[in-house]
């Protein structure tokens, strides 16, 4: 019988039937489930004896209009300090991964430096780097090197987050089996170029998901400039909050990033489920 002409059995489509009524009661019941636990929380939260202080100090929506377009001006530098700081953070992580992942004795005093610095900038907190470098450079006078608090900001979290980035880099190269190394130079390709057409296309691959969770986060820490007096969204709502005692901001501001985050986040998981997929060869 061919494809064309082929239909399923009686039996097929019993059990068709079947495990579409069983999706159907799963839905069915995950939705009943979310909308009575969110509702016992809405409950709670407004049987609370604080509710009204609550609502009138957080909940705001005069103070929330008021207070949106400082917020909004200080979220595009958030999203600018992002935009600079990621391309920034791939350039510096994927050098000191290849770096540490030579194997040449001519450059064991760059791989030492490579480790010292992974070291150094995953061991100290990002908003301590932040305020070193907010404070301290200026305070070297060094010629060519802007004392902009936002350029600076933007290059702790380069730094701070390259070290991270690099060691993700890192674990992806040392994924790929030796053979593939081999291989290519088989072929005849130097080392540099087996590392540069063979092995990082395959390692960067298999850790793009982690990437994106980095970056997630490079979104959510660029809030960390406001800190040390740059006028981003966080420093804004900040501001207005002590100015009026009214916290309403805040939550404008969180809007700002869930905004930005969620999309984020869900175009990583749907990257790793891709690559699951493409590793199981179901794509």
């Amino acid at each position: 019988m061919s494809a064309v002409g082929w239909t399923p059995s009686e039996r097929e489509q019993e059990r068709a039937r079947a495990r579409r009524s069983i999706r159907r009661r799963g839905v069915l019941l995950a939705t009943a489930a979310t909308v009575v636990v969110l509702g016992l929380l809405v409950v709670g939260i407004v049987a609370s004896p604080g509710w009204d202080r609550f609502r009138e100090t957080f909940l705001s929506w005069p103070h929330a209009k008021e207070a949106f377009p400082d917020i909004a001006k200080g979220f595009w530098l958030n999203v600018k300090m992002f935009l600079v700081a990621e391309p920034l953070i791939l350039l510096l992580g994927g050098a000191v991964a290849i770096v540490r992942s030579t194997v040449s004795p001519l450059l064991t005093p760059v791989r030492v430096l490579a480790v010292l610095y992974t070291d150094f900038f995953r061991g100290v907190p990002t908003i301590l780097v932040v305020f070193l470098f907010a404070f301290g450079i200026p305070a070297l006078r060094l010629q060519g090197v802007p004392n902009d608090l936002a350029v600076l900001g933007t290059a702790a979290l380069v730094l701070s987050y390259g070290a991270y980035v690099a060691e993700v880099i890192r674990a992806g190269i040392e994924s790929v089996h030796p053979s593939q190394v081999a291989s290519a130079e088989a072929l005849g390709l130097s080392r540099a170029q087996a590392m540069r057409f063979v092995v990082l296309p395959q390692g960067v691959r298999r850790v793009t998901p982690p990437l994106m969770n980095d970056f997630v986060s490079l979104q959510k820490d660029t809030a960390l400039v406001g800190a040390v007096g740059v006028f981003e969204s966080l420093f804004a709502a900040q501001d207005y909050g002590n100015y009026t005692f009214n916290y309403t901001p805040y939550l404008v501001t969180a809007a700002f990033f869930v905004a930005l985050t969620i999309p984020l986040a869900r175009f990583t998981d749907w990257m790793g489920r891709r690559m699951m997929e493409r590793e199981r060869g179901s794509r």
